[in-house]
């Protein structure tokens, strides 16, 4: 497990899944802010499921949140399109609605962070969020990331066009855990 000051990152277990696709997938509109795709009705119990427990990849790293007072589980994280060639890959993390506001997204962007650049040895980390995220882009800011642009109407969300924002953080750039 890695390990940060409130927050563990651990393999994914099968109990995590139907916690984790009842909580983030099945509500609507949660899920259709958290992906580019568009919200369809899969079952939990269904490879299919984006939370389903994942083989080992060399282009994804996923994770699921665990509190660590407790073990709890809080939310899931990844690190996605992972390219070793240029050494880059993209963040995410989704918190499970009971647990969010109580600084677990910073700590889990810190701890990814830390996994890509010490444990897989990648040069450059990017988040993509709604510019409405502003619990993500304030994570990212405290981890370190700066803002690199914003796309303009870019995602098609609840029946609009809004904009995302790019984030970027380069190996040496992060920000040590106070």
């Amino acid at each position: 497990m890695l390990r940060g000051e409130k927050i563990g990152l651990r393999a994914r277990r099968e109990a995590d899944v139907p916690i984790l696709h009842a909580e983030l997938y099945d509500d609507v509109v949660i899920r259709s802010r958290a992906d580019s795709r568009p919200w369809q009705p899969i079952a939990p119990t269904s490879s299919a499921s984006p939370y389903a427990v994942p083989e080992p990849s060399d282009d994804a790293a996923c994770f699921s949140v665990v509190h660590l007072a407790d073990d709890e589980l809080v939310g899931e994280a990844l690190l996605w399109g992972i390219d070793v060639h240029n050494r880059t890959a993209h963040l995410g993390l989704s918190l499970r609605p009971a647990h969010r506001g109580r600084g677990l997204g910073t700590d889990t962007v810190r701890v990814l962070c830390h996994y890509g650049f010490l444990v897989r040895g990648l040069h450059r980390l990017q988040i993509d969020t709604l510019a409405e995220n502003a619990a993500m882009i304030r994570a990212a800011h405290v981890a370190g990331f700066v803002h690199e642009g914003t796309l303009r109407r870019a995602a098609w969300v609840d029946g609009r066009f809004v904009d995302l924002v790019v984030l970027g953080l380069l190996d040496g750039e992060r920000q040590p855990s106070p």
